[in-house]
């Protein structure tokens, strides 16, 4: 049984990237791992939110997934992030968020956590690595440990080969064209062990 403390932290507008945190709750639980679903506070403004029947849906549908606090991150031995690219970068919701986190970093509280990410686009090669490689960017000034999943399980090539975490291709229906559940539930198991090794059992 896991003693690790697992918090997947995602921003979606669409539910592709709620859909991969749930993927990985489950991949992690399965290990015996205790998990999270947080979602970061929505920033856009709730018109442009009104404009597009398919956020607003989602909205809608997950309005009971709790919001991630600062309090999260302390609990949490090991951390999943979850979100779309934006030009190649973090969304500025989840940007948001990070940018709150300085007086936990000054005080040392983020050093050691296990973490890892995985990203959506609407283009094949639409920026999914580069937002994962920014946000680990972040993580290294925390002085956290980055878990990607390389090349550790054949399941990473049926997904799509991403080294630096999994992600996903989404049409404009919003449907993800690579089967990636077997991938991101691999990435969340390896990330609770790599925790698992970190926090020493």
């Amino acid at each position: 049984m896991s003693n690790v403390k697992l918090a997947v932290i995602y921003y979606s507008s669409s539910g592709t990237n709620y859909q991969l945190s749930k993927w990985a709750e489950e991949g992690a639980k399965e290990v015996g791992a205790e998990v999270k679903v947080l979602k970061v506070p929505e920033t856009a403004p709730q018109s442009a939110i009104e404009s597009n029947p398919i956020w607003k849906k989602h909205v809608e549908a997950t309005k009971d997934v709790p919001e991630v606090s600062l309090d999260d991150l302390e609990w949490a031995d090991a951390i999943i992030f979850s979100v779309p690219t934006r030009f190649g970068n973090v969304p500025s919701q989840m940007q948001s968020f990070l940018d709150t986190t300085g007086g936990l970093w000054f005080s040392g509280k983020l050093a050691n956590k296990v973490v890892s990410a995985m990203s959506s686009a609407q283009n094949s090669h639409g920026g999914q690595e580069a937002t994962i490689l920014s946000l680990y960017t972040t993580m290294f000034h925390w002085g956290a440990i980055v878990a990607a999943p390389g090349y550790t399980d054949p399941v990473i090539f049926k997904a799509g080969g991403n080294p630096y975490g999994t992600s996903v291709t989404v049409d404009q229906d919003g449907k993800m064209k690579e089967d990636v559940e077997a991938a991101v539930k691999h990435q969340a198991k390896r990330t609770v062990s790599i925790a698992e090794m970190v926090k020493g059992k």
